[in-house]
C-alpha cells in the first residue's frame, strides 16, 4: 500500500478524460497531472485512496515518443489545454481510443463500426470565441486570463494560442479601460466588483467582431470612450453590456445592454449564413463545425421527402443544413434566445420548411408524437448536451421507432449509453460512427453516429437540389 510523499518509478499506459496520466503501481492506479501516454517518471504519491491515488512528477525518466515541448509557456498552469505535451498524432489516436472504449465498455458494441477521426491540418488559432475572467493580481491590479486547472485562480494571458488571431489586442483594450479608469474586478467570494467576463467572438466567415462584457450592474464607467477604442479594430460589428448580478459561477445574465451595433454578427458555414447574438451558442470552430455538419448530413441521407426533427436543435445551425435537402424539419430547444436566433436564421437564408419550438426536447417530442400518430418522424437528429439524451426522450424515440437517428455527441461516455439503450432495447442498429476533433490541445471530442432501424427499410441516396451544391462540395 502506498502512502503519502512515498517517491515511486511509473510508466504511464493511458490518460484520463481530464488529460492526467495513468500509471500503476503493482496494479494500484495512479493519475498524475503533466504526465503523457509512453512516460516513465519520478512519481510523488500526494492522495493515496483506497483504489487510486493521485501524484505529481518530480521528474521525466525517459520521455514519451510522442512527449512534445508544449507551445505555449503556461500550457502547464493554464487549465484550457491538457493536451499540448503530446503529438497532435497522438492526440488524435488518443481521441479515437477513447471514443472506441466507451463504446466497446459502455455501450457493449464488441467492434464499433468506426471511421478514422477527422482531425485539422493547423490544430491552433482556431477558436472563435472565448469567456474570459477578470480578475485581481497580487498588485491590486485589473487583469484577465484563464483559471488555473482545478482552481478560480487566474492565469494573467492575453494572447492564447486556441483563439483567432487578434483576441489578443480586444482583451488589452479593455484592460487599458479598466485600468484607466480604475474599474475593479469582479470577487467571487465577497461579490463585489463590476467586470466580471469579456465575451469576445470572431466570425470566420465575415470577419466582423463581437464584444460583450458582463458586469456586476448595469452601467460601465466611461462607455462611450471604451466604444470608440473597440471601434478602431477592423471588422468591429457589436458591442453590448451583459448584466449579471447573481453570486454563483453562471458567466451569462439575461439582460443585455447594446452599446454599439445591431446586436449580432454574420457567421458563415458553406452556403449558409446566421446571424450570432451574445447569448447565442455556436460551435467555437468553424473549419470543424463544416466537416461535423457535413457527416450529419451525409448520415441522415436524405431523399428529399424525409419528416426530420432536430431535437436539442440550438439556434437550428444543423436544421437549416437539412432543411435544403427535404421536405420539413422541425426543431426543438429549450433556450428561448436560441430558438429566436433560429427563426431568424431560416428567414435570412429563404428557408420556409424549418420549424422551431421552445421547450424541452423529452416533452416537445413525445408530446407531438402522441398527439400526431399518423406522421411517424423518418429521421431524427440528436445534439445533446454532455450529459446525453434525457430517458423520457430515449423512451419516446423507442415507441415512434424511426427509420434513422443521427446522433452527434460531446461525450463519448453518455453516447455510448444512450446507443445501449436504443440498440438493446429499440432495434437499432449503429452503422457508422465518426469522431471529430474540434478541440485540438483538449481532451474533449465530438462523434456522430449513424443508427437504423433494423425493421424499417430505408432509401440511403443523399438528395441534392438543384439550387445547391453544398452537399456534393464538402464530401469531396
Amino acid at each position: 500500500m502506498l502512502n503519502k510523499n512515498d517517491v515511486i518509478t511509473l510508466t504511464f499506459t493511458d490518460m484520463t478524460e481530464n488529460g492526467e496520466g495513468i500509471g500503476h503501481y503493482e496494479g494500484y492506479p495512479l493519475f498524475v497531472k503533466d504526465a503523457v501516454i509512453g512516460d516513465t517518471a519520478r512519481v510523488l504519491v500526494t492522495k493515496p485512496g483506497k483504489t487510486y491515488g493521485f501524484g505529481r512528477v518530480q521528474e521525466i525518466l525517459t520521455p514519451s515518443p510522442d512527449r512534445v515541448a508544449p507551445s505555449c509557456p503556461l500550457a502547464a498552469p493554464c487549465g484550457g489545454c491538457q493536451l499540448q505535451a503530446l503529438s497532435y498524432p497522438a492526440q488524435l489516436a488518443f481521441k479515437e481510443n477513447k471514443v472506441r472504449q466507451h463504446l466497446i465498455r459502455l455501450g457493449g458494441i464488441a467492434e464499433p463500426p468506426m471511421a478514422p477521426i477527422l482531425g485539422m491540418d493547423e490544430p491552433w488559432h482556431y477558436r472563435n470565441k472565448a469567456q474570459i475572467p477578470f480578475g485581481t493580481d497580487r498588485n491590486g491590479q485589473i487583469t484577465a486570463g484563464y483559471y488555473a486547472a482545478r482552481s478560480h485562480r487566474i492565469i494573467p494571458m492575453t494572447d492564447c494560442l486556441l483563439n483567432m488571431p487578434g483576441f489578443d489586442r480586444i482583451l488589452e483594450i479593455l484592460l487599458a479601460h479598466a485600468r484607466t479608469r480604475r474599474l475593479p474586478a469582479y470577487d467571487e467570494e465577497t461579490g463585489r466588483g463590476l467586470l466580471r467576463h469579456a465575451l469576445i467572438r470572431r466570425a470566420a466567415g465575415s470577419g466582423e467582431w463581437m464584444v460583450c462584457l458582463v458586469i456586476g450592474g448595469r452601467k460601465l464607467p466611461g462607455a462611450a470612450d471604451l466604444v470608440t477604442a473597440l471601434r478602431e479594430i477592423p471588422g468591429m460589428t457589436d458591442i453590448s453590456l451583459n448584466v449579471n448580478t447573481r453570486r454563483d459561477n453562471v458567466i451569462l445574465g439575461d439582460e443585455l445592454i447594446p452599446l454599439y451595433g445591431p446586436g449580432y454578427i454574420t457567421e458563415s458555414i458553406g452556403d449558409l449564413q446566421f446571424r450570432l447574438s451574445p447569448l447565442a451558442f455556436f460551435q467555437v470552430n468553424p473549419k470543424q463545425t463544416e466537416v461535423l455538419y457535413a457527416k450529419a448530413l451525409e448520415f441522415a441521407s436524405l431523399t428529399g421527402t424525409e419528416n426530420v426533427w432536430d431535437l436539442y436543435c440550438g439556434t437550428g445551425t444543423i436544421s437549416l443544413f437539412l432543411a435544403r435537402h427535404t421536405t420539413r424539419v422541425r426543431g426543438v430547444e429549450i433556450i428561448a434566445p436560441a430558438i429566436e436566433n433560429a427563426r431568424a436564421n431560416a428567414a435570412l437564408n429563404g428557408i420556409s420548411n424549418a420549424e422551431f419550438f421552445v421547450g424541452k426536447s423529452e416533452e416537445i417530442f413525445p408530446a407531438w408524437c402522441r398527439e400526431h400518430p399518423e406522421e411517424t418522424p423518418d429521421v431524427v437528429v440528436l445534439d445533446p448536451p454532455r450529459k446525453g439524451c434525457d430517458r423520457a426522450l430515449l423512451d419516446a424515440l423507442l415507441s415512434c421507432s424511426p427509420a434513422r437517428l443521427v446522433y452527434v455527441s460531446c461525450n463519448s461516455a453518455t453516447l455510448a449509453r444512450d446507443l445501449k439503450i436504443l440498440r438493446e432495447e429499440g432495434g437499432y442498429e449503429v452503422r457508422k460512427v465518426q469522431p471529430v476533433d474540434m478541440f485540438p490541445q483538449g481532451v474533449h471530442v465530438e462523434t456522430v453516429c449513424c443508427l437504423y432501424h433494423q425493421k424499417k427499410d430505408f432509401i440511403s441516396v443523399p438528395y441534392e437540389p438543384k439550387d445547391s451544391g453544398y452537399l456534393s462540395t464538402i464530401n469531396k
